[in-house]
């Protein structure tokens, strides 16, 4: 059983994550997070810590950055835009159990404090922006680090957010140029 509990979308991504693992999983229903949903998700952060969970799309980004916004310390999990597709949908609900475990054994939580490990330059160099394949670069390093799926700015930003270190990143680097 994971000891932290679970944020989705919604019904259909709760179903999903119940059979890839034994969890306590709570939907905020889309856009429609109110006051007595995030109160739920506070008392969860404070009691056994949280997930979070959404969709690799524009909505699930945004409900997101909601729950980070107005709950401190949640821990970010991310299945890829291809685990999450299926018959042009997209969702956490599409994803098998098996990306659904590797999303959460790889959840990061946000560092408070900014950090400045990380830069434009690096981006370029390591070909995660300026080239025809960094789109496609950056969705295999960021599942290897399970930071998700970004653009060069989201992808940097979450790099130095995540507590993601030189030696994390110079090994996933490594492991993605294998394949």
């Amino acid at each position: 059983m994971i000891k932290e509990v679970i944020v989705v979308e919604g019904r259909d991504d709760i179903t999903a994550v119940k059979r890839a693992v034994e969890a306590e999983v709570i939907a905020v229903g889309g856009f429609g997070i109110n006051e007595k949903v995030i109160a739920r998700i506070r008392e969860a952060q404070a009691r056994q810590g949280v997930i979070v969970l959404t969709d690799p799309d524009y909505a699930g980004d945004k409900i997101r950055k909601i729950i980070s916004k107005r709950v401190e310390g949640v821990k970010h999990a991310y299945i890829s835009r291809k685990e999450g597709t299926k018959d042009g949908d997209i969702g956490v609900e599409n994803a098998s159990p098996k990306a659904i475990i590797e999303a959460l054994s790889s959840a990061h939580c946000e560092v408070v404090e900014k950090r400045k490990e990380f830069s434009m330059q690096d981006m370029f160099f390591f070909r995660l922006t300026g080239t025809g394949e960094s789109g496609e670069r950056r969705e295999l390093l960021g599942k290897i680090l399970g930071i998700g799926y970004g653009n060069a700015a989201a992808f940097l930003s979450r790099l130095n957010s995540f507590g993601i270190t030189k030696e994390e990143f110079v090994k996933a680097i490594k492991k993605m140029e294998e394949k």
